[in-house]
């Protein structure tokens, strides 16, 4: 990405990086007074322009920061999205969700739709209904065009000090508290009214996002649930919080949400099983330790300190594997799997604990009579490869991967998945065509050409493979100055 790119998106990037807490003014409680503050920066940025800044950042955040490629969690966090955005009103364009591996707790959006989660907003969310309220309030922000609104007002006021700048923009995705100490030191003036700017935006999308999380059939009380927990952690001066230290989350705040939440009237909802699964996935794969995690779940099961027994039980069979006490967690798999044969977080770990058991055939066998049904979803999708992959059917696994990518041409792990099928293969023009495309994901265009240049030198006579190739890196060259044009 050259410097001016860099320049331009930062600058928008910081006024629009708008997190879950912020101060808020009184605003009346009937949805038809809503202000639309958002909606009338079309003159601003164009929503082709927003899409291809967006995407170039979600490039770029792929290659530096803690994003997680789990096809388990992804699924859950985009499905959550998608039943949001249905709901949504001036829905331009389709989101992507994804989470960061940081246990603070944080969410954002930027450009195109692109809305981020830290891992610890699941892992400390009361309920789906509070984890839902956070994505309704970042999908508000896009949705009104906030992003495109904040770059205008700060077209109107005195310009950053970009050399401050520049190296927190991925660090205030990432690492909100050293993103801001980067942000700070710039100029306290523009920052200051970037401040008194997105008070407005969190004030909207914390009513739109209630009434979007209401016709979506979720708990609207969600909402002031969670900023009390924030603002009683925040008090506490919990280590995870520290970005509430510069945002906290006032009392008018919860208040307000309260009092909005109530128009919509008492919604018994029940507790989500899926939920709780991820919650257990998270903390068993990505936090703590083996041997903490093992106390941690095996005192839930035990003392039955637990909401769903399957999702106490899921943590504990995870655990065990990451201790590599493969039989144990076997045991607890099968258990959960004989009253749910469905069940995909069940499956993707089973799958785990058999190739480790140097198995891959059984996983093969598990898994496709569910794939031929769905040979679409990912997560049944990419644990058959990669079981075919160690079970050096290399072929089989290559077409899943192939035809997952026609779905989804950004899906991450299938272009990892293949490079190693083509590497175990000797198809080394494949394989460098692959790693094209990763590096591309990555925003790494000069690397992707290079891997093509590669690709190119292992063509031999093959003259429409040739002109594939070099089709390809016309593309990457394209994208190169399509951007540096922005």
């Amino acid at each position: 990405m050259s410097m001016n790119l860099i320049k331009k998106a930062f600058i928008a990037f910081t006024c629009f990086l708008i997190p879950i807490i912020g101060n808020t003014q009184s605003i009346d409680s009937n949805k038809n007074q809503l202000p639309e503050i958002g909606v009338v920066a079309s003159d601003t940025l164009t929503i082709d322009k927003e899409l291809l800044i967006g995407d170039a950042m979600m490039r770029q955040l792929r290659g530096q920061a803690p994003v997680i490629h789990d096809p388990v969690i992804n699924e859950y966090i985009q499905d959550l999205g998608n039943r949001l955005v249905i709901e949504a009103d001036n829905a331009k364009f389709p989101f992507s969700f994804f989470m960061l591996n940081n246990s603070t707790i944080n969410a954002f959006a930027f450009f195109g739709g692109h809305i981020g989660i830290h891992s610890g907003l699941i892992t400390q969310a009361g309920s789906e209904s509070e984890l839902a309220s956070v994505f309704a309030h970042e999908v508000a922000h896009v949705t009104q065009r906030h992003l495109a609104r904040a770059s205008q007002a700060q077209k109107r006021g005195a310009p950053l000090q970009i050399a401050s700048l520049i190296g927190g923009i991925l660090l205030a995705m990432a690492n909100p508290e050293a993103g801001i100490a980067a942000i700070s030191a710039g100029n306290a003036g523009a920052a200051q009214s970037r401040i008194n700017y997105t008070r407005n935006m969190e004030q909207e999308a914390d009513n739109i996002g209630i009434s979007m999380l209401a016709r979506a059939g979720f708990d609207p009380a969600g909402a002031p649930a969670f900023f009390s927990t924030l603002a009683q952690q925040s008090r506490g001066q919990s280590n995870q919080l520290e970005f509430l230290r510069t945002h906290p989350v006032p009392e008018n705040r919860i208040s307000e949400t309260r009092a909005r939440a109530a128009t919509y009237g008492i919604r018994n909802v029940p507790e989500s099983l899926t939920f709780h699964l991820v919650k257990s996935r998270i903390i068993a794969r990505y936090e703590g330790n083996p041997l903490r995690n093992l106390n941690y779940f095996g005192y839930q099961v035990q003392e039955k300190k637990y909401i769903f027994r399957e999702a106490a039980l899921y943590g504990l069979a995870l655990s065990y594997f990451e201790s590599e006490q493969y039989a144990s967690a076997s045991q607890i798999l099968t258990e959960l799997l004989s009253n749910d044969t469905e069940n995909l977080f069940y499956l993707d770990a089973m799958t785990d604990v058999l190739i480790a058991q140097q198995n891959p055939k059984a996983a093969i066998e598990m898994l496709t009579p569910l794939w031929r049904f769905k040979p679409q979803n990912q997560v049944l999708a990419l644990n058959l490869a990669n079981a075919m992959i160690k079970a050096e059917q290399y072929p089989e696994a290559i077409q899943i991967l192939r035809d997952l990518l026609l779905v989804d041409p950004e899906q991450y792990l299938s272009y990892s998945l293949l490079i190693d099928a083509y590497i175990a293969t000797g198809q080394k023009r494949q394989m460098y065509r692959a790693s094209a495309e990763r590096f591309a994901l990555l925003l790494a265009y000069p690397k992707a050409i290079d891997e093509l240049q590669f690709a190119y030198n292992e063509t031999g006579m093959d003259f429409l493979e040739k002109q594939r190739i070099q089709a390809r890196i016309e593309q990457f060259r394209n994208e190169i100055e399509t951007l540096e044009r922005l």
